[in-house]
């Protein structure tokens, strides 16, 4: 009787055990968000003992070469806490496995000063520098030039969108024009990105650099429905690639699919309650797993990128509008 009883309370701790790592996977893409936070705010606190703790489970949880800032930033913890094999043991994956490029934090650093007496620092800085100078030498400069013109043509008036319309008013003359200025900047840029991506394909960050890639797909993403699903195909294999970002895409694809009458899947497109007259969510398939899915293509959760947009994500009641809304039509 006392074995049976025994072999009950081992099933069932397995059976707790089990259910407790299942709802913590289905849980873990929001809880990143969360360990970041902390960690970085336990960073900037100088609690570096908490820190290391914070950006581990992090690490832990991920195998993304994209985390090389946690492991930067997991070096400088271990470099104050006086543990100088740590902190090299995670300054050496970035440099070698991750082939971190940017020479300048790392020499600027004020959280790794205290290595540089180490005989092991001349070897990362070496390194680094390396990974920096093949990077910069497989650089398109005269096209980086072009497309750092495009970006600011298409970021530079978008910006002044929001004074505008807090100044003047949605329905203002002022906002309509500007709109109009937006959108004939918008034709030209196009017309020059089609010719780039006609010539070389879509290029990577490897060649046109961060913001050169960011032009590509801004351009694309504030182009018409018809030019949109023609590189679509392009910007997925781009991303597959690596030449491309996985949230970019995702913001492209959320833009076709409500230029198709169809609803987004990552919530990114922001639109105005036809009722309140406030900005809102545009139609979203399941809304319960938008943060799973947003996670995946390394998007925060929606809850934080709806403050851009001055509102506050609440699931239930956009559930309830929508199926509202959705019964009107």
């Amino acid at each position: 009787m006392k074995r049976f009883k025994l072999l009950k309370k081992i099933k069932f701790f397995l059976f707790l055990n089990f259910f407790i790592y299942r709802a913590f996977c289905q849980n873990s893409p929001v809880d990143y968000n969360i360990i970041q936070k902390s960690a970085d705010s336990l960073f900037k606190a100088k609690e570096y003992r908490a820190a290391v703790q914070n950006y581990s489970k992090y690490l832990s949880y991920s195998d993304s070469k994209s985390l090389t800032y946690n492991r930067l930033k997991l070096a400088g913890c271990w470099a104050n806490l006086l543990e100088s094999d740590s902190a090299f043991y995670n300054l050496r994956k970035i440099a070698f496995e991750f082939n971190y490029k940017s020479i300048d934090k790392i020499i600027k650093d004020s959280t790794l000063t205290v290595l540089w007496s180490d005989k092991r620092w001349p070897e990362i800085v070496k390194k680094v520098q390396s990974n920096y100078d093949i990077a910069d030498s497989k650089l398109n400069k005269s096209l980086i030039l072009i497309l750092d013109e495009i970006y600011d043509s298409d970021q530079g008036y978008r910006k002044k969108l929001k004074g505008t319309q807090e100044k003047f008013g949605y329905e203002s003359k002022e906002l309509s024009d500007l709109w109009k200025t937006i959108q004939n900047h918008d034709s030209l840029n196009l017309i020059k990105v089609k010719e780039i991506i006609g010539k070389y394909g879509w290029l990577g960050s490897d060649v046109i650099g961060e913001k050169g890639n960011s032009t590509l797909f801004a351009v694309i993403q504030h182009s018409d429905l018809k030019t949109q699903e023609t590189y679509l195909p392009m910007m997925q294999e781009a991303a597959r690639n690596n030449n491309a970002k996985p949230s970019s895409l995702a913001l492209l694809e959320d833009r076709i699919a409500l230029g198709q009458g169809k609803k987004q899947i990552y919530g990114s497109q922001i639109g105005r309650d036809p009722v309140t007259n406030k900005n809102m969510v545009l139609a979203l398939e399941d809304p319960d797993h938008v943060d799973e899915r947003r996670a995946k293509v390394g998007l925060g959760p929606l809850s934080e990128y709806v403050k851009n947009f001055n509102f506050v994500w609440d699931l239930e009641q956009y559930k309830k509008d929508q199926k509202l809304l959705e019964s009107k039509n």
